[in-house]
């Protein structure tokens, strides 16, 4: 079991909380604000895509409207068995898309939600990943 300041995530980076490392794949998926883009690229050995092509370790998804959620679906296809899917939605009450709203599109592609962490004042990150039973050893996934 974890110790309480392993647990800690208040002295830790975005970055850090998003689970960004050096070796990392990652794409991203809608408009990104330039500040996260320029951190986040400082901090990997090569640039995040800015296309789907392949698998990633992780997706970083802009949902600012109930159109962009089927961005959720078509990202959810290229993460790797063990990656991360993070949805960036509006916060707060009467944001759209909810909160519900984003947990049910994640949910529909047969990915599960397992944490949430502030990204901006204005939106909540949302984490999604494969469910344990759906993946496999080699690295791949079960298809959708």
């Amino acid at each position: 079991m974890k110790t309480r300041e392993e647990r800690d995530y208040s002295g830790r980076s975005l970055l850090e909380k998003l689970g960004v490392f050096a070796e990392a794949h990652v794409a991203l998926v809608g408009p990104h604000d330039d500040p996260f883009v320029t951190g986040l690229n400082a901090s990997l050995a090569k640039s995040a895509s800015q296309a789907l092509r392949t698998r990633y370790d992780l997706i970083f998804v802009r949902v600012d409207a109930l159109r962009d959620l089927a961005r959720i679906k078509r990202a959810a296809a290229h993460l790797k068995a063990d990656g991360a899917l993070w949805v960036f939605h509006p916060k707060g009450g009467g944001s759209s898309p909810t909160d519900a709203q984003v947990r049910s599109a994640g949910i529909a592609t047969g990915l599960v939600d397992n944490k949430i962490s502030a990204y901006t004042d204005s939106h909540t990150a949302t984490r999604f990943v494969i469910p344990l039973a759906r993946r496999v050893s080699s690295g791949d996934v079960l298809s959708f």
